[in-house]
């Protein structure tokens, strides 16, 4: 079976695993640096998971983000706002973030490419991506109330 959806998937983890870390670095003495610091935990847990359906399936899983990869550069957006803007912006930064890993996770279950007996490991990292969204989704909704 092919794994390239798989290794993707991975790889777009990585990189929001890499965000988070980032984020939680520079957010010092800021009430989201457990929040990132636990997002990147969560986060590093369903990466290993896919990690290891890539080996179970032959292949050899990808242990870095893409280079300035799609959601990595979100993250430096991230970054950016959190060098110089307020907890909202921080916020609308990691929600874009975590729009487009979830939009990755849909992408690759609404595809044939992905094998059909890694459909279920895939499902459970969704899962976990979907509960993070909507984490940052409604603390955005409580910082806009």
């Amino acid at each position: 079976a092919s794994t390239g959806t798989l290794e993707t998937l991975t790889t777009t983890l990585i990189d929001s695993i890499n965000g988070y870390r980032d984020a939680a670095q520079n957010a010092d003495g800021s009430q989201f640096q457990e929040l990132f610091r636990r997002m990147a935990d969560d986060r590093s847990r369903v990466a290993e998971d896919l990690r290891a359906e890539v080996r179970r399936l032959g292949g050899n899983p990808p242990d870095d983000g893409s280079f300035l990869g799609g959601t990595h550069q979100r993250f430096l957006d991230l970054k950016a706002a959190i060098t110089g803007r307020d907890d909202k912006s921080i916020i609308n930064e990691v929600e874009r973030g975590e729009d487009y890993l979830k939009e990755k996770f849909e992408t690759a279950l609404n595809s044939d490419e992905l094998p059909v007996e890694s459909r279920s490991v895939v499902e459970r990292a969704y899962q976990s991506v979907r509960e993070g969204h909507d984490r940052v989704r409604d603390l955005k909704h409580g910082l806009e109330a």
